[in-house]
């Protein structure tokens, strides 16, 4: 069970507002990069998000280029979860290849601070304060073991190859 902050946001954000572009001179140096996290949309987010916290959206999280950089600062920054009604296609991949879950799930209920609980397994998100929970469609077992693994690269590095509940792609 995760359990954190909600930080909302709206509609359309883009990998420009989660990097903006004129720090990408810091792309090879992602904890300086991080620092800037989501800036375009609360210029306060990077100070105030804690290890644990999760990033709540609504339709499109993450449209426009398919910058790697965008989860990855998310990450950086300790979000262990981002909600959205919906995500920009390259952007969700990008994230569960980074270790990185990302739930789309109804979070029209969900305000900014709203202290969430988060169950992967079962596929539940609750606000224990307002008595609310939102149910989404759970991960299966193979992206589990990728995220729980910390994402593409460290599964394959881990096992050798791609391995997931026994079978084997790898050398």
């Amino acid at each position: 069970m995760l359990e954190g902050k909600a930080f909302k946001f709206g509609d359309n954000i883009s990998t420009d507002h989660i990097t903006p572009g004129r720090y990408f001179h810091l792309r090879g140096d992602i904890e300086k990069l991080a620092e800037h996290t989501l800036e375009d949309a609360d210029e306060t987010f990077a100070s105030r998000v804690s290890e644990g916290d999760f990033v709540v959206a609504g339709n499109n999280f993450g449209l426009g280029s398919s910058r790697e950089h965008a989860p990855r600062v998310i990450k950086q920054c300790g979000v262990a979860t981002i909600l959205a009604e919906s995500f920009a296609r390259i952007f969700y991949r990008n994230a569960i290849n980074i270790g990185l879950p990302v739930i789309e799930c109804d979070t029209s209920q969900i305000e900014d601070g709203d202290r969430i609980q988060v169950d992967l397994d079962e596929g539940k998100v609750r606000v224990p304060e307002k008595q609310i929970e939102v149910s989404f469609t759970p991960f299966p077992d193979f992206m589990k073991e990728l995220l729980a693994d910390g994402g593409l690269s460290a599964h394959l590095q881990k096992n050798k190859g791609f391995k997931i509940g026994g079978s084997s792609d790898g050398p």
